[in-house]
């Protein structure tokens, strides 16, 4: 029985799309046949705004932003009628040796050849460890 998030897109599911995303996330590196050539991504980030027209402009925002590898600690995957939104919780350790954290949330819209086209990011900014310290003392999460 197929899931929501197994959806077909051409060869494709909305589940192995977003695996490869992760992936992306994960490496700074995008796994072939994830994005469209021209891609249209459009990052907001807290008090400022990117856009880039193709693979090369989303991969130097993405690792202008985030320099090093890290780790999708947690997802939600949803599909839509155009693709897939998907909530991620982001952890990484800099040069320095420093831990960050951050949650994001990326619209997707497919193309038929199942790739990305499309792409909205809406990040919540980096923490480090003294902000993730200074949430945890003043704020109790009903769940993580």
């Amino acid at each position: 029985m197929m899931t929501p998030t197994d959806t077909l897109l051409g060869t494709v599911t909305i589940r192995e799309l977003a695996d490869k995303y992760i992936a992306f996330l994960e490496s700074n590196e995008p796994p072939g046949e994830l994005f469209e050539p021209d891609i249209f991504a459009d990052i907001t980030v807290p008090h400022w705004r990117l856009q880039a027209g193709d693979v090369p402009g989303l991969v130097a925002i993405r690792v202008g932003g985030h320099p090093g590898t890290g780790q999708v600690a947690r997802h939600r995957l949803d599909a839509t009628s155009t693709g897939f939104v998907l909530e991620v919780e982001e952890r990484w350790v800099d040069d320095a040796g420093a831990h960050w954290y951050c949650r994001e949330l990326f619209r997707a819209d497919v193309s038929p050849a199942g790739r990305i086209s499309r792409l909205s990011v809406y990040c919540t900014g980096d923490w480090d460890e003294a902000l993730v310290a200074q949430h945890a003392a003043a704020v109790q999460l009903i769940r993580p």
